[in-house]
């Protein structure tokens, strides 16, 4: 299978100790809900999966059980000042069984990973990537 995810961005998702990310759904009063929350990246489906403690028992869960849809942020700043990191947007499953919610990717920017120039980002959607 093909990454929708450039070699870097994966190279960064396997880097190890960074296992928090920003998760952001939408409650059912339209508000939006930010949270940190355990990740990792399912290379075999080329998603990220969102997990920790009781995920099926939180307001994250219910929100992707009901609108199908999630984002998040997963970054970090090296020195001097060199910022670096990568959004996902997409369609997301609330996998109770699994106790996890699933990312499928249809929008990724990262910045800091494919170029070395400050500020510079990397923006893309992902054509006909089913989710």
């Amino acid at each position: 299978m093909t990454s929708v995810f450039e070699k870097a961005e994966i190279d960064y998702l396997r880097e190890p100790g960074r296992r928090l990310a920003r998760v952001a759904t939408v409650g059912r009063d339209g508000m939006p809900h930010v949270v940190p929350a355990g990740w990792s990246y399912n290379s075999d489906l080329d998603t990220i999966d969102i997990g920790g403690h009781n995920v099926p028992g939180t307001k994250k869960f219910r929100d992707v059980a009901r609108t199908g849809l999630a984002a998040l942020v997963i970054d970090d700043v090296l020195p001097p000042w060199q910022p670096r990191g990568i959004e996902v947007r997409g369609a997301a499953e609330a996998l109770e069984g699994e106790g996890v919610i699933r990312v499928h990717p249809r929008r990724i920017v990262s910045w800091g990973l494919l170029s070395d120039r400050l500020g510079e980002h990397h923006a893309r959607t992902v054509p006909g990537r089913a989710g």
